[in-house]
């Protein structure tokens, strides 16, 4: 299958920065491929030693690692317009797993053809840099909420960041969104058992912060969540679209 840059759905929701059509020609010539995967696809594995670049067409994905004993830590989640694999690409060999969280596209970007932006369209290249740098802003907000939030303050944090990443892409209506994180995914990402996760989700449900439903949730008192979170409003910029 095959998606042309310039028909591209995320460009038109207005979060990404605009390109000029001489980088927009580029970006595309660069897409070797457009795949869909169904949830629960392990798209980078560890340990690979050649791993490509994609960019996160529709669906959701998350990035991880695991000890030997097979506990995970999520690190991050990744949504429509984030780079994957990037990091993987600077080493030898990959540190860590990506997997769907829900079936998924992707833009295939070819790692000698990422290196070629360096080269060629530097501006370009910073995009790639930028992108990289606010995947690491995410886990070091998940590092923060595991180090120091308690239980509720970790699990409002995450819901109202990917609130917030949704509302941005326009995934939002009326403060419902898709929701695919289960109990486990939730307590791998913050450090907390899947008991504890339970008892947390409940109790902020009962204070009425949310509800959820049909792999959905809808935020009914996003200030006060807010405030547990201790995160709040920040101005949306625009970002790089690779």
């Amino acid at each position: 299958m095959r998606v042309s840059c310039f028909k591209c759905a995320l460009r038109a929701c207005g979060l990404f920065k605009p390109v000029t059509p001489a980088e927009l020609s580029f970006i595309n010539d660069i897409k070797s491929g457009h795949l869909t995967l169904p949830a629960g696809t392990e798209i980078i594995h560890a340990d690979d030693d050649n791993p490509d670049l994609y960019t996160v067409y529709s669906g959701w994905a998350f990035r991880f690692k695991t000890l030997p004993d097979g506990r995970r830590q999520i690190l991050n989640f990744l949504l429509p317009g984030d780079l994957l694999g990037l990091q993987a690409a600077m080493f030898d060999a990959a540190q860590h797993g990506i997997e769907a969280l829900t079936d998924i596209e992707l833009c295939l970007l070819p790692r000698r053809k990422i290196w070629a932006l360096f080269g060629q369209r530097p501006e370009l290249a910073f995009d790639v840099t930028w992108l990289g740098s606010r995947e690491e802003s995410y886990v070091d907000e998940n590092l923060m909420s595991v180090g120091r939030r308690s239980a509720a303050e970790r699990i409002a944090a995450l819901i109202v960041t990917l609130y917030k990443r949704a509302d941005a892409l326009g995934l939002v209506s009326k403060g419902t969104f898709a929701f695919p994180l289960n109990q486990q995914h939730l307590a791998d990402a913050l450090g907390l058992s899947r008991v504890h996760t339970n008892k947390t989700m409940a109790r902020l449900r009962r204070m009425g912060m949310f509800t959820q439903a049909n792999g959905s949730l809808t935020l009914t008192n996003p200030r006060v969540l807010e405030r547990i979170a201790q995160h709040f409003d920040e101005e949306v910029a625009l970002r790089p679209l690779v």
